[in-house]
Parts: structure tokens; C-alpha cells; sequence
């Protein structure tokens, strides 16, 4: 396996359910940014990058989508369709979200401030940095 799916906790009771996430806790890093993707279009993939530096958490808060990562050995693919569902996504590590739901809400939490030159945005030069 190249990475990790977390189960978060779930609180509740009859008023309904809550997850709590926290930084060092059940996130493992600081979390400095948080961002969600709707609204996606169906057949249309996101992501397609890698981060030199950031690492990142995506949680499917409503609906389901199919993430896809790959360490440059091997390529695995997981489905998060679950809210208590947390999938771990470490630097250099080619990510791309697909199969979005329709009412899916994807939630991601990141170790870093949005900087574009972490972003790895060229194949080849993701397989040239993960053998170094």
C-alpha cells in the first residue's frame, strides 16, 4: 500500500452524527489550508499533480469519488464514499481524483499554504523526482 485511509470516529446520537478532526490527532500535520471541490462534471478528473513538499488529507464529506495515487512504482485506487473516511496523501505522490458522485463534496486539508511552485504538474518530471 503507498498511503493510508483513516476511519475517523463518529459522535451522535438521535440529533444526528459528528466528526471531529484535529491537527496531531486524527490529522497527522498542522493543518494550514483547507479547501473543497463540488460542483465537479461527470467524466472530468482533478488533481492530475503532485507537491513537492505538501501533504494532504481528502475526506468525501457527501457523495463519493475515486482517488488514484501513485508513488511512481505502483498505482492504487480508493474509493471514499464514507464522511468518517479520511485518505492520506503524502508529498510526491501523483494524485487524481475521478468518478466524482453528483452531490459529492470533496474536503481537503493540507500541511501547507497554496505555493505553485510545489505543485508538480508534468508526469515525467514526477517520475524524474521520485527516483532521486
Amino acid at each position: 500500500m503507498i498511503t493510508t485511509l483513516e476511519n475517523f470516529n463518529v459522535l451522535g446520537d438521535h440529533r444526528g452524527q459528528l466528526v471531529a478532526l484535529e491537527s496531531n490527532r486524527q490529522i497527522p500535520f498542522d493543518i494550514k489550508r483547507v479547501f473543497y471541490i463540488y460542483g465537479t462534471q461527470e467524466a472530468i478528473s482533478r488533481g492530475n499533480h503532485a507537491h513537492y513538499k505538501t501533504k494532504q488529507l481528502l475526506v468525501a464529506v457527501n457523495g463519493s469519488c475515486k482517488v488514484t495515487l501513485d508513488n511512481g512504482r505502483k498505482k492504487e485506487t480508493f474509493i471514499l464514499n464514507e464522511p468518517n473516511l479520511g485518505l492520506f496523501q503524502d508529498s510526491l505522490i501523483w494524485g487524481t481524483m475521478h468518478d466524482f458522485s453528483n452531490d459529492c463534496v470533496l474536503l481537503v486539508l493540507a500541511d501547507r499554504y497554496y505555493k505553485k511552485s510545489d505543485y508538480i504538474t508534468d508526469f515525467d518530471e514526477f517520475l524524474e523526482q521520485v527516483k532521486n
